[in-house]
């Protein structure tokens, strides 16, 4: 029999597949559009999709983002994927590592990763209350290249066995300094202000993953497990990923982290909007889990072979060559989206 908290983990897949089309109801990246190039000069020959993030080398502007791991439905899900992500040189973060600590059997969830793809890029996943021992348990236990630490304040507000202590800075900035790999801090769909990005800069962050809403969505997810108060008030809370990335553009560039985008992204176009907003890279959950649990392993790898073939055309065809230029796309924003920057501006030009 599965523990307790191998059972939420069951409980979070079923109900991130259940209410996929409820959380991608709205689509944030729809605010955001690519001014086209009638005379691109490129060639798609001559596109190369590599990015550099800190001292990563990613293959591609994209990768497959946190999604699970803990139980025997993880399992095969992890080898999938691992699978997947060996087949198209694809980086790969783990879901949740800090189960194995309370549930050693949870191990075999995330070894596996390792077992199907020796030497790919992957990272390690834990909460941002582990200390650096955990940290580095879970680096070594999967040979992680990096680790993701992620910052979930609003899902265990609603959870209802979830954390109501949210005292991470002494923890983060321990990890941050010690850990001999890579540390990314990211959100889990709820977002990051300018003030956020800031402060973890200040704890030595040098990647920040801003992880908007538009996505999985864990309010929704752990309300729906919550039968003893609701929280759909919350269902919307925080900011969308495209509201992120411009957040990050207040961030003095001398100090700002090297951003990643995620939450919503379901398309390779949503990709190229993240990296005109100022993301190095793109990671995908849920919209890569909802291809394999409807399509399948063969589903799901032609999903990703098609979106690298469409990433080199849309270089090509915007007139860039590599990830590094796609910081001169041209972008205009929706009313919304623009009144959002207009009143943050706004503010930070008041505080100071």
């Amino acid at each position: 029999m599965e523990s307790i908290q191998a059972h939420r983990k069951v409980e979070h897949l079923s109900l991130a597949e259940k209410q996929y089309a409820l959380s991608h109801a709205e689509h944030p990246f729809d605010q955001v559009r690519l001014m086209p190039k009638a005379l691109p000069e490129t060639t798609v020959a001559a596109v190369d999709l590599r990015t550099t993030v800190g001292e990563l080398t990613l293959t591609q502007p994209f990768f497959i983002e946190a999604m699970t791991g803990g139980s025997q439905q993880s399992t095969r899900i992890n080898r999938q994927l691992a699978r997947l992500a060996k087949r198209h040189h694809l980086a790969m973060a783990t879901g949740s590592m800090s189960i194995i600590f309370k549930d050693p059997a949870a191990k075999a969830s995330f070894t596996c990763l390792r077992e199907e793809n020796p030497t790919g890029l992957l990272f390690a996943n834990l909460g941002a209350g582990a200390n650096l021992a955990q940290a580095q348990a879970a680096v070594d236990l999967i040979k992680a290249d990096a680790l993701e630490i992620h910052l979930n304040a609003a899902q265990e507000t609603v959870m209802p066995e979830g954390d109501r202590a949210f005292l991470w800075r002494d923890h983060l900035r321990e990890i941050i300094t010690h850990l001999p790999v890579p540390v990314i801090i990211k959100e889990v769909g709820f977002g990051m202000t300018s003030q956020s990005i800031q402060e973890l800069a200040e704890l030595g962050a040098t990647i920040v993953n801003v992880a908007g809403r538009g996505g999985t969505n864990f309010a929704m997810i752990e309300d729906r497990r919550n039968h003893e108060e609701s929280f759909a008030d919350l269902h919307d809370f925080g900011l969308t990923t495209p509201e992120s990335l411009l957040e990050a553009r207040r961030v003095a560039a001398s100090t700002r982290p090297t951003i990643l985008a995620s939450g919503g992204i379901t398309s390779p176009l949503d990709v190229m909007k993240s990296l005109a907003l100022g993301a190095k890279a793109a990671g995908v959950a849920g919209y890569f889990l909802h291809c394999l649990l409807r399509q399948g392993e063969t589903g799901l790898d032609q999903e990703l072979s098609h979106w690298t073939r469409e990433l080199k055309r849309l270089y090509a065809l915007l007139g860039i060559q590599t990830t590094a230029d796609a910081g001169q796309i041209e972008t205009v924003w929706d009313s919304n989206l623009t009144n959002f920057w207009r009143q943050r501006t706004s503010q930070r030009k008041s505080e100071s």
